[in-house]
């Protein structure tokens, strides 16, 4: 709640006896929160295309995407050629911050006649500093001539592995192919993860996730089930992110790094809860204290 002073006409002595205390509390309560409330859980995903050890070898490159990485709590990486792990291990290596978040379990879906291309490998996550405490992350990335049939095959994945941990807090995330040419809008018709208005898109399909500037196409896509997640959410905070932008690299650079762009969503902290709590409960002061105010200035 904002306490507005300049509403009030002929209102000097009453702008000087309502600022000082307000601009104490305000400060006093940033000093108690501290950075958390800036910012909370950061998620993230990239089709890196194509990467591979040849690839990993290049320094800037590593360097540029261990930057992007390094901004996510966790971080889904597509698109990765690494039988041997030896790519993932560099760019840990190049990273090397400490965990925020811990993997509880894993569950590989699967079907007899398979339904994807790449089966789904669900992943069960609890974080110790997030308002939403547990959630499973499910990436994603279709085949493009059989991207609607995937994407609606992904409600059966919601359901098997929300009853296998008995939990509905699922985030879907990844290269959906679910835009342009892949799925038009007469598509959505026939997509359960559309129709079922449990389901949010956080990312929508005006978004342009490519770095081609001759294609505008929401490709890569994340996805939330129920109430309980979205209000664990930052408001606003699902968007790509331009690295290009931010870091100062040119076209080029960017291209080599992917045709893809990254995307982000962030949960909030517990921290970052706590502190509105806490302004809840100091707004009765902030208006007893202008109210105050108000009096004397009319005595």
């Amino acid at each position: 709640m904002t306490v507005s002073c300049s509403d009030i006409s002929s209102a000097m002595r009453w702008r000087s006896s309502c600022g000082p205390p307000l601009l104490l509390l305000l400060s006093f309560l940033t000093l108690l929160v501290g950075r958390e409330t800036v910012s909370g859980f950061r998620i993230c995903s990239y089709n890196v295309e194509k990467l591979n050890i040849d690839k990993a070898s290049n320094y800037r490159l590593v360097q540029t995407l261990s930057r992007v990485v390094y901004r996510c709590d966790i971080c889904l990486l597509q698109d990765v050629v690494d039988p041997d792990g030896r790519v993932v291990k560099k760019l840990l290596s190049a990273i090397n911050r400490k965990e925020t978040v811990t993997m509880m379990d894993q569950h590989q879906y699967e079907t007899t006649p398979p339904t994807f291309a790449r089966g789904p490998l669900a992943v069960q996550f609890k974080s110790r500093t997030t308002m939403m405490k547990d959630f499973i992350l499910v990436p994603v990335h279709t085949d493009p001539l059989k991207a609607v049939q995937e994407i609606d095959n992904l409600y059966n994945v919601f359901q098997e592995v929300s009853e296998k941990w008995d939990n509905e807090n699922v985030m879907f995330l990844g290269d959906f192919q679910a835009g342009c040419a892949y799925m038009t809008r007469p598509n959505k018709k026939k997509i359960r993860l559309f129709t079922n208005l449990n389901f949010t898109w956080l990312i929508g399909d005006k978004v342009d996730t490519t770095v081609s500037e001759e294609t505008t196409c929401a490709y890569d896509r994340i996805v939330v089930h129920g109430k309980s997640f979205l209000k664990a959410i930052i408001p606003m905070s699902a968007m790509v992110y331009d690295f290009g932008k931010e870091l100062k690299l040119s076209m080029s650079k960017v291209r080599d790094m992917s045709d893809h762009y990254p995307l982000e969503v962030e949960l909030k902290s517990s921290a970052l809860v706590k502190s509105s709590a806490l302004l809840l409960k100091a707004t009765p002061l902030l208006i007893l204290l202008c109210a105050s105010a108000f009096v004397h200035f009319f005595l």
